[in-house]
Formats: structure tokens, C-alpha cells, sequence
């Protein structure tokens, strides 16, 4: 059984559907969308191995021709050279404004595909079909493409809207137990943010969702990608509200740049860190109570997932050299660095009014318990 969230932006509202078995009817769900039956795909070279035959097949047998580009797999993929050679690639392969480029993959793929389709041609429609929880949940809904500079990560890059995302949930079973709790980390971030409903739900089905019962993963992955359509139809180029989802983010940002976005540190592990990290400060400045905190890190932990600095191979920077690298994150206005806090689980808001001192204290601590 499938279901379908609308994300209703006008004329670039699209739909996300989510259920099983989804690759095998891509065909039928992407050939309304086309003017002539082709498409490009890009992908990485560990999702082609899994499930790029699987997607052929099935385009072909819905007469559907395409073509392949193969990345190489990982974060250091999301740079300069590897978004030039997917441009010229599509360029090569005449691809044409009103044709249709498939990302299949990750949030790297889904983040430099999306952004490949945005400058080429001046825009091109692409279609999202994310192979892990993290793009099924977040990064493949909401239009934010892009790749990562040596300052930062995501500095460089576009809104531009995916025409279809299938959230195929038989693909997670693919996935190894560190990548899909990492993508858990996403799903937790948002009951933290706006839904103590969900994150209870979490606390009570988490176990068995990650052990791979279907129908929990199927509505975790529409609870998560629901609250992310009503966030991204108020605020779709993050003026205000949208930066709600960047919960967690600041903090794992900067410990993604000072692991060199590398295996150390996957995106999701950063984001449940930081989650903990902005729960545990918003506990430190009064906004919330401590139980807050340690309810956070108590499921974090039940999932067998990292949850403190002291996870984190090998060496860091010191509190000020994080806090440093905290400063290039894109939620920084005039100079400010905006950090997404919680008043409780459920709870959480956008500010500026955070004092350095708590930040580096909180930071400091975290160091010292490595």
C-alpha cells in the first residue's frame, strides 16, 4: 500500500509517495512527467551495485530509455569535481529543459543532482528517489540542493524543487545498521521539533522499526516528511520557520567540518550529537528542564546510536575551534549565529540571544568527558 504527501508550492507542487515495491513501478509513477521517453540517472557507485538494475528494468519495461552516471560514494563526493563532471555528463547526453534527471541515491546524490538540475539549462525537472532514511525523511522533500566548500558545508547551492520523490520503503532493508540510524537521527529531530507525540511514538516503536518492521518505517518516513511539507510550504527559502529543521544542524555541521566529512562522523550521527548538544544547552540557559536532555539522550542511547562528543573518533578542535567553525553555518545573519533551542521535546525555536560562554561551556565539556 502506498500513501502520498502533496507538498502544495504552486506550480511546483509535487508529490511525495512513500510505500513498497515503488522501484519496480517507477515507470508507470515518473511517465506522466515526460515529454519523450528517456531519462538520465545519476547515482553512486554502492547504490548502482544495489538497485540501478532493479530501475532500468523496470523504466525499460514501461518503454522508458535511460542512461547511467555512476559517482563515487561518500560526502567527499559532494564538491566541485564531481558536480562538474555530472553537469558535463548530462550536457554530453543532450539532456534538454523538459527532460527528467532521476537522483538515485543519498542525500549527497539527491543534494548535487538537485543542484546539477537547477543550473543546467537554467533548470531542469528532476525526480528524487532516495535510497536511505536520511533522504527519505528529509533531504530529498524541500528543495534545498547543493554541495559542500573547504569553509563549509552546503554553501553552495540553490532552491530548486524536485518534480516526484518515491520514498521506496524496501530499499532501507539495504541499508547497514550504522546508515540507517543515522537516518534515524533525522526522524528523532523532527519530534523534537514540533511533535512530543512522535517522538513518544519513537520511544515506544523505535526497537522494531529499526529491527525492519515495514508498516512502522512507512509511517515514520510520512510523520517525518509531513512535518517537513508544512514547514517548507510556510517558509520555503528559509526566511523564518524552516530553520526549525535545521535542529541539531549547527552543532553538526561544525563537527562534520572538523572530521573532514568524513566515514568519522556520518550526517545523521552529527545531528543526533547536536540535537542532544541544543537540548542540553537549552537546559543549561533555563529554557527547558533537565529531564529534557536526558530523555533525548536515554532514546538516542536505547537505539544503540552516538549521542555525546566523546563518540566521535579520533581528535577534534577545542570548544573555541568548533565554536569557529559553528560561525560559517548558513543560518549566520549579519554576523549572528542563530541557534534552534526547545522550551521541551516538541518545543523548539529559532534565536540569536544564546551568550558565547554557554556555548563554549557546554562544548568544553562534552571535550573533556573524551
Amino acid at each position: 500500500m502506498t500513501q502520498t504527501v502533496h507538498v502544495p508550492l504552486g506550480d511546483r507542487a509535487y508529490d511525495v509517495v512513500i510505500g513498497q515495491g515503488l522501484l519496480a513501478g517507477a515507470a508507470e509513477l515518473i511517465a506522466p512527467l515526460l515529454h519523450r521517453p528517456r531519462v538520465a540517472i545519476v547515482t553512486d557507485e554502492t547504490v548502482a551495485a544495489a538497485h540501478l538494475p532493479a530501475l532500468q528494468a523496470a523504466l525499460a519495461e514501461g518503454g522508458i530509455a535511460s542512461t547511467a552516471l555512476r559517482l563515487p560514494p561518500g560526502e567527499a563526493t559532494k564538491a566541485w569535481p564531481q558536480f562538474s563532471r555530472t553537469v558535463e555528463w548530462l550536457l554530453e547526453h543532450k539532456v534538454e529543459r523538459r527532460d527528467i534527471v532521476i537522483a538515485l541515491g543519498g542525500g549527497v546524490i539527491g543534494d548535487l543532482v538537485g543542484f546539477a538540475a537547477a543550473v543546467l539549462r537554467r533548470g531542469v525537472r528532476f525526480v528524487q528517489i532516495p535510497t536511505s532514511l536520511l533522504a527519505q525523511v528529509d533531504s530529498s522533500v524541500g528543495g534545498k540542493t547543493g554541495i559542500n566548500a573547504p569553509q563549509g558545508k552546503n554553501l553552495i547551492g540553490s532552491f530548486h524543487q524536485p518534480s516526484l520523490v518515491l520514498a521506496d520503503i524496501d530499499v532501507l532493508d539495504t541499508l547497514t545498521p550504522r546508515d540507517f540510524l543515522a537516518g534515524y537521527g533525522e526522524v528523532v529531530k523532527y519530534g523534537l521539533l514540533g511533535d512530543a507525540e512522535f517522538f513518544a511514538w519513537l520511544e515506544n516503536n523505535g526497537p522494531q522499526l529499526a529491527a525492519g518492521k515495514a508498516d512502522l518505517r512507512a509511517y515514520a518516513v510520512r510523520r517525518s516528511v509531513e512535518m517537513k511539507a508544512e514547514i517548507v510550504v510556510r517558509d520555503e527559502t528559509e526566511q523564518g520557520d524552516r530553520a526549525l529543521l535545521n535542529l541539531g544542524h549547527t552543532f553538526c555541521h561544525a563537527l562534520e567540518a572538523a572530521t573532514g566529512y568524513s566515514d568519522r562522523l556520518l550526517h545523521g550521527e552529527g545531528v543526533a550529537i547536536g540535537c542532544a548538544l541544543a537540548f542540553e544547552l537549552s537546559s543549561r540557559l533555563g529554557l527547558c528542564s533537565q529531564e529534557e536532555p536526558s530523555r533525548v539522550r536515554a532514546h538516542l542511547k536505547a537505539m544503540g546510536m552516538k549521542t555525546d562528543l566523546a563518540d566521535i573518533p579520533g581528535n577534534l578542535p577545542d570548544a573555541a575551534g568548533l565554536l569557529d567553525l559553528m560561525g560559517q553555518d548558513k543560518k549566520v545573519i549579519d554576523g549572528t549565529l542563530r541557534f534552534i533551542l526547545a522550551h521541551g521535546i516538541g518545543a523548539a525555536f529559532v534565536t540569536s540571544d544564546v551568550p558565547r560562554d554557554k556555548v563554549l561551556a557546554v562544548l568544553a565539556e562534552g571535550l573533556a568527558a573524551r
